[in-house]
């Protein structure tokens, strides 16, 4: 049947998100990993706002930009894995019209804005291994509050124009969405509209917002690691290495799932694959950059024993005014 055929038929109210599969057995596996992979996520993001908050120590143009990308990792979870939770909790994967497009909405803004605010901490990070006499005076409060506005408001500028264009495709049926949430390839293939110059502005829009903080994070990585080759301690090399390392794998992970899905030409085939190199951004991602970015630096260590400390002093002087 033709698309105008279609057309002339029947108007889509809902689409079924297909995720992974289908099986009671298999629902409860996703459901349970999921789950464990979510809480993690949300408990390991809030801790790090909570202590940047809480701890002096820790309110510098690093952290503070650290604590933005944890509010963000939060959001981006909460857009996605509590709606799979539901599905393979219940069973039931449909979603409205208007559902699937606040969550594509919401899934751009919050993923161009992860970009910018991922090459803002490149550049810090750049600043202060690089140029080290200078960041006090250029990383100042004033530029650390721009840049994260900048790279907030980047995202939810740049997804507006590829939500609407998409909102106003007809979807006249099949209305089964090949993905575990409503992206834009996915959607616009059920499209009984001509969908070519949407795919086009989409790929376009990704590339803008994707491949210039990819070059600058990288570029930015690169300069880093070769400044800290020139130390002279072995030990001092080996360390900040490590750290620059694991910053850039995450960063190389998370920038190639999204130039694959995206911005590489776009084939019907690709579906499937591009569901799978899509947790590596929309799951993965927000779960493992609380570990490399926070969790293993020293002074985040410190901060959280210190906190540990002062709540379970605090528990034992409630329990002992009880008694």
């Amino acid at each position: 049947m033709t698309k105008q055929e279609w057309k002339n038929k029947t108007v889509v109210t809902e689409f079924i998100l297909l995720g992974f599969g289908n099986g009671p057995e298999l629902d409860s596996l996703l459901f349970l990993m999921f789950l464990s992979i979510y809480i993690v996520t949300v408990t390991g993001n809030t801790l790090i706002v909570m202590l940047m908050v809480a701890n002096r120590r820790l309110r510098t143009p690093m952290y503070f930009f650290l604590g933005n990308l944890a509010c963000l990792e939060i959001c981006y979870s909460s857009n996605i894995l509590p709606r799979m939770l539901l599905s393979y909790l219940g069973g039931d994967r449909s979603i409205s019209v208007n559902g699937c497009f606040t969550q594509y909405y919401f899934f751009g803004c919050l993923a161009a804005a992860e970009c910018c605010l991922l090459a803002v901490m490149s550049y810090d990070r750049y600043l202060a291994v690089c140029e080290p006499l200078h960041y006090p005076s250029r990383m100042n409060r004033t530029l650390c509050l721009q840049l994260a506005v900048a790279s907030w408001m980047s995202g939810f500028l740049s997804n507006s124009i590829l939500t609407f264009l998409i909102s106003n495709l007809d979807f006249c049926g099949p209305n089964e969405i090949e993905h575990f949430f409503c992206d834009s390839f996915p959607v616009i293939k059920l499209s009984c509209s001509d969908t070519r110059v949407t795919g086009l502005v989409t790929s376009v829009v990704a590339g803008v917002c994707s491949l210039p903080p990819f070059l600058l994070t990288f570029s930015s990585y690169l300069y880093i690691i070769i400044t800290v080759m020139r130390i002279p301690s072995a030990t001092g090399r080996k360390k900040a290495f490590s750290t620059c390392s694991s910053h850039l794998i995450v960063v190389i992970l998370f920038y190639w799932s999204i130039l694959t899905v995206y911005v590489l030409p776009h084939r019907d085939s690709q579906i499937c694959p591009n569901k799978v190199f899509s947790v590596f951004y929309t799951i993965l991602t927000p779960l493992v950059n609380p570990l490399i970015y926070s969790l293993r630096n020293k002074e985040v260590k410190e901060a959280l024993r210190r906190e540990t400390s002062r709540f379970l002093a605090f528990r034992v002087l409630l329990s002992v005014k009880k008694k």
